[in-house]
């Protein structure tokens, strides 16, 4: 058994442990250190945990008194531990606060001080595109964004089996069946050939932008409302010679002179020979770097000569006419230019972003 002396003893240890701890708890300055500490006082081999395996030397009497004041020591630190953590919360929530405030003012609108809006950057992107393309003959047309799937499928020369026309990549709209099959909001902008060609009037030399609809996962490279736009030429001699020719100047004059085109062949069920067109990595101008996988080049978008069973389709004979046809994505044309890491933001709205860009056309 200990005496009397062993529990002064130990009675001093508990005041040195509580004089200890309020001197270290002041201290603490972030909760990952009150964690710390707490386990250090009132963890497992802590020092409570270690004091209080002395009580089994002690007498009854001695045992009451020691158990006493351990017990008092011990709600006092874990009401010190408790105070301090609602402390140090509140303080690092109103630093977070601080540190993500957002200055409204930047939104008002003042009378004696009117901000002009602007173009969003794809809209600009769009009218340049436009610009250029007329300036190579061609016209712009547009179409709807709600298609029948026989324009934006079957009259493209892709059955019903084709990946292209599961459920999962495409919005369909809850509608009876007309003449042409269900509806649904367009994948592509490429039915809008089916209804220029359609329409009679030859030769056709068009450009068709506007915004498609997909089921893709927003991520930096998709999302699932974007923007698209189609080229179609259907004449008499139209060659492979004449889609090269058209990409590499579209390249050039929206691009610049430095960066050039190439074609690398692909498959597309509306177009036979088909192709993917390749521009410069616009990033190490064709040196090689992670953006273009050290290749150089970075895929645009699709072309191809227009597939004889799509002239058929629509009623134009294949042995007198023949075409070429187009596309790519304005939003990714425009993510490249101008090296935006993200192609979420154009949705944001956000006019920190969209103010740089009021001069750009």
């Amino acid at each position: 058994m200990l005496n009397n002396e062993d529990l002064g003893s130990l009675l001093r240890r508990c005041d040195e442990i509580e004089e200890s701890f309020c001197v270290e708890i002041d201290a603490v300055s972030t909760l990952e250190e009150l964690v710390e500490l707490e386990r250090r006082f009132l963890g497992k081999g802590g020092e409570i945990s270690s004091v209080s395996r002395q009580i089994a030397g002690l007498e009854s009497d001695d045992k009451r008194t020691f158990g006493q004041r351990i017990g008092s020591l011990r709600q006092r630190i874990e009401d010190g531990v408790s105070q301090s953590k609602i402390e140090l919360e509140a303080e690092e929530t109103s630093k977070r606060e601080e540190q993500e405030a957002v200055d409204l003012t930047q939104y008002l609108v003042f009378i004696d001080t009117p901000k002009l809006g602007s173009l969003h950057l794809v809209t600009q992107a769009k009218q340049e595109l436009e610009d250029i393309f007329v300036g190579m003959g061609y016209q712009v047309a547009e179409g709807p964004e709600v298609e029948t799937e026989w324009h934006n499928f079957e009259a493209l020369n892709i059955p019903k089996f084709h990946p292209a026309r599961d459920g999962q990549d495409s919005f369909f709209i809850d509608h009876p069946d007309g003449d042409y099959g269900s509806l649904l909001l367009r994948t592509h902008t490429s039915p809008m050939q089916v209804r220029l060609m359609q329409s009679g009037e030859l030769p056709i030399y068009a450009v068709i932008p506007g915004k498609v609809f997909r089921r893709d996962t927003p991520d930096a490279r998709h999302t699932p409302n974007f923007h698209q736009i189609e080229g179609l030429v259907v004449d008499k001699g139209i060659t492979m010679g004449h889609l090269s020719g058209t990409v590499g100047a579209f390249t050039k004059a929206y691009f610049g002179s430095n960066i050039e085109a190439r074609l690398r062949p692909a498959y597309f069920p509306f177009t036979e020979p088909s192709a993917e067109f390749e521009i410069t990595c616009t990033v190490c101008l064709g040196e090689g770097c992670r953006t273009c996988s050290s290749t150089g080049w970075i895929e645009l978008g699709g072309c191809g000569m227009v597939h004889p069973n799509v002239f058929s389709a629509v009623g134009i004979d294949p042995e007198t006419y023949t075409g070429f046809a187009f596309g790519f994505g304005i939003d990714r044309l425009v993510q490249m230019k101008y090296a935006i890491s993200d192609m979420r933001v154009f949705l944001d709205n956000d006019v920190r972003f969209l103010s740089q860009f009021k001069g750009v056309q």
